[in-house]
């Protein structure tokens, strides 16, 4: 038992670790070398049939994916005729030369997919081992000037579409509101999709056919005929793409969702993350539908910087905390003051050394040397200084903290997500792909290029202004109704903002007078920022990361120093407008000389070790009789237990309970109602364990692997599907069973802190992990295969988990399963 639960405190050190990806972040096959396969199948040897039957699977998704986009099309060309024929009317909706800017190639695109399609469909539904398709996709492949036709143009016919709707009521229903005809056997039929929508997807095409050419070649044999065919088709894909990424302007602020639609990037910076108790400098990008952290990979000399992803949310997955609810952070000691104004003297010394070189004109080398200096310094200031905490949740997993320097910044976060959020978000998850695409696409897609320290401005840039700025605040209007008000300042100061005047509460008023001054010292500061709040006096609502009741911003504004506005001895009055409210204020520089403050088991009878369809069958049940009762007992008593399948039970307890279900004692329900919960969830997952093969069995155990690890969403639910259906009967009702049970515990998270991901971290290699024999036969001895098959059990538990509920019955009448999701 204690094994076990060490083996565990492993695992979640490994999925937290800051250098080691979950499986949806490992390295795949790159694009650039498609006969390389998973690193999970390093030393698997798989055979020719089921990699045939896996090409079955990737192809039948894409199949499907193939219809949808045909009707796609379909509905962008059925308003063209008619448009036409009013054309030559006295009355027309448009002209023909607008007609043909919007609709430019998309009939050959319809055309070319139609004849693919028509092709390929009988060759899946007709399939054996023989079959060959590479020269369909090969055409398909060598066709693509078309699309390239169709990009060079899409930016304008996006923009003729958007101004004929502007100038045309007709054209604007039309465009807004196209049928697209639902998918055979599919209950809808039809959805309503924008003409900007549809005008988007033959972009997104080529992306989904080279990430289905890249899963195909993955599980085709090289001696196959196929195989130099679709070779040559990802060549030419992967070609084509890197030179639309470079020509099309709507793919350098977006990149594509799963589902085809454009993911915008809307924000970006960068902030200090704490984890595992220590602070680490992180990218942080906002997309439309997802917040993706990052860091930038160590690369070697003359290599093309890339980013890693250390962990994404998607947004509908995505929830603040309320500061009561937050846990407490571990150990986040802010920094000594008097260490960082240590590192400011240092920075400031640095910087005049620096100047002193360059009006000696010396040499470059020497200057070279003290910016390296220099940005260390600044790049520990960066990290150490902030201490306002900014935590976000998902509600399917884990917090993430970040410590910010500025109010102003967590409420620009806080509010950009939430702006996004009130649209209608779906959660997802993405395949390692298309993480790979959407972390490729950072590097490209930024706004902010360099870490925000001095020695990474150009030589030509302003250097900010050094003295004091005397600002008064005068007086605030346009609040709508009585409210205890303040307003703090902040300034920039080494890269980042600091908070450092703050008001008096001026009570129960509409209209604040504060007339208040303040000196404010500046270190190379560039922009002023007010921020307005409304004081809370309630003393439940402490934030428990830094123990301050937190007051809600009522708004903010920032206005940039301008030397030559500040630096005149007179008074400069201004006003910042922020949501509707009007904050007057007075200001003036001092400048005087760069200055600081220096301030510082295996029995065969019984239960346990015996295979489940002998249990089933001594029993008569569906599910063995052990794995009912505790799943009930746990429901019963268990279920809002923190912790509840992490936390371990007193072993000897277990052992007890272990006793009494081999030897089928009439007490097991007496003892059970007695036993600590704990121990009856050890029991449960001891009995999983003790399996002589894993319940999701050795023989699939391969092609989980496989699958699992699929790019494209389709394939990857056809795949996952099918294995259910391969299951023996008493393995697959079980699994279903502790399935439900686990979705059921999981909606008790807030209360039992057990998150789907930690329910698939418990029970994941418990379900999944070969029986020994079996293991030496997949795995080499490296520890790295073995991490990274552990994380592909969590994973492959995770999706299932995930999955909308899943009936035997159905599972069992669909023989060939088609999704539609594309």
């Amino acid at each position: 038992m204690e094994e076990e639960e060490e083996a565990i405190g492993f695992l979640d050190k490994v999925l937290e670790d800051e250098d080691v990806f979950l499986l949806e972040e490992c390295e795949l096959g790159t694009p650039t070398s498609p006969g390389s396969g998973s690193p999970f199948l390093v030393a698997v040897k798989v055979e020719a049939g089921k990699g045939l039957e896996m090409r079955k699977l990737v192809l039948s998704g894409f199949l499907a994916s193939e219809e949808i986009y045909i009707n796609q099309l379909e509905a962008l060309l059925l308003p063209m005729k008619p448009l036409k024929a009013t054309a030559t009317t006295s009355q027309p909706v448009l002209t023909i030369q607008q007609i043909e800017t919007i609709f430019y190639k998309i009939q050959d695109i319809y055309e070319i997919h139609k004849e693919f399609y028509d092709n390929l469909c009988p060759k899946v539904q007709q399939w054996d081992s023989q079959v060959t398709m590479g020269h369909l996709f090969q055409k398909l492949a060598s066709q693509l000037g078309v699309y390239k036709a169709f990009v060079d143009n899409y930016k304008v016919a996006l923009e003729t579409a958007e101004k004929c709707s502007q100038s045309n009521n007709q054209f604007q229903k039309i465009s807004e509101e196209l049928k697209v005809k639902g998918p055979k056997d599919s209950k809808d039929s039809h959805t309503s999709v924008t003409m900007e929508a549809l005008l988007y997807k033959p972009i997104d095409r080529v992306t989904r056919s080279t990430l289905v050419l890249h899963d195909l070649l993955k599980h085709t044999p090289v001696d196959h005929p196929d195989y130099p065919l679709l070779q040559d088709a990802l060549r030419i894909s992967q070609n084509f793409l890197s030179s639309i990424n470079e020509d099309i302007d709507p793919r350098r602020t977006a990149v594509t969702t799963p589902k085809g639609e454009t993911r915008q990037l809307v924000k970006d910076g960068f902030l200090v993350e704490m984890s595992e108790s220590s602070r680490k400098l992180r990218h942080v990008f906002l997309f439309t539908d997802v917040l993706l952290c990052a860091k930038l990979k160590k690369t070697s000399a003359g290599k093309h910087q890339q980013y890693d992803c250390k962990w994404y949310i998607p947004l509908a997955d995505l929830v603040f905390p309320s500061p009561e609810e937050s846990e407490a952070s571990p150990q986040v000691h802010p920094f000594p003051d008097h260490e960082l104004e240590d590192m400011k003297t240092k920075i400031s010394a640095l910087k005049s050394e620096i100047q002193k070189e360059k009006a000696n004109k010396g040499q470059s080398r020497a200057i070279e040397r003290l910016k390296k200096k220099m940005f260390e310094n600044e790049f520990l200031l960066l990290l150490n200084s902030p201490t306002i905490p900014f935590r976000i949740h998902n509600r399917n997993g884990k917090s993430y903290l970040f410590l910010l320097s500025s109010d102003y910044e967590r409420s620009e976060w806080r509010e950009a997500i939430q702006k996004l959020q009130k649209k209608d978000l779906q959660a997802f998850v993405l395949s390692s792909v298309e993480l790979q695409v959407l972390t490729g696409s950072c590097f490209k897609l930024r706004t902010v290029h360099n870490i925000p320290v001095t020695s990474n401005k150009d030589d030509d840039e302003s250097p900010g202004l050094y003295g004091f700025l005397h600002v008064i605040v005068h007086s605030a209007k346009g609040f709508k109704q009585s409210a205890n008000l303040y307003c703090t300042l902040e300034v920039d100061s080494f890269g980042y903002f600091v908070s450092k005047a703050k008001t008096r509460v001026f009570r129960d008023t509409t209209e604040p007078k504060w007339d208040e001054e303040f000196e404010i010292e500046l270190e190379g500061s560039q922009s002023l920022r007010i921020l307005c709040y409304e004081k809370c006096y309630d003393k439940t609502k402490v934030n428990k990361d830094n123990n301050e009741i937190v007051d809600k911003i009522m708004g903010k504004g920032q206005i940039q120093l301008d030397p030559q506005t500040v630096e005149s001895k007179n008074w400069h009055t201004d006003v910042i407008e922020m949501n509707g409210i009007k904050v007057e204020f007075s200001m003036k520089f001092t400048s005087r000389d760069m200055s600081l403050k220096r301030t510082p088991s295996k029995k065969q009878t019984g239960v346990f070790g015996v295979k489940i369809s002998v249990v089933t069958k001594r029993e008569r049940s569906k599910v063995p009789y052990i794995v009912r009762q505790c799943i009930e007992e746990v429901e019963k008593r268990g279920i809002e237990e923190v912790g509840i399948y992490r936390i371990s039970g007193v072993a000897t307890d277990i052992q007890a309970l272990k006793a009494v279900f081999d030897a089928n004692n009439k007490d097991i329900l007496l003892m059970l109602s007695d036993m600590d919960i704990n121990a009856i969830a050890g029991t449960l997952k001891l009995y999983f364990r003790e399996l002589p093969e894993p319940l999701l069995t050795d023989r699939l155990y391969p092609a989980f692997m496989e699958g699992i690890a699929l790019s494209d969403p389709a394939a990857k639910e056809n795949c996952m599907m099918h294995l259910l259906r391969s299951l023996p009967d008493p393995n697959l009702i079980t699994f279903l069973f502790l399935l439900e049970h686990l979705k059921r515990v999981a909606e008790k998270e807030p209360i039992n802190k057990m998150s789907l991901h930690n329910l698939a971290t418990v029970f994941g290699p418990t379900l999944l992990r070969p029986s020994e024999v079996e293991s030496k036969a997949h795995l080499t001895s490296a520890a790295d295969i073995w991490s990274h098959d552990v994380m592909a059990q969590v994973q492959v538990l995770l999706y299932y988990l995930q999955h909308p509920p899943i009936s035997f019955a159905e599972l069992k009448r669909n023989t060939l399963y088609f999704s539609t999701d594309v």
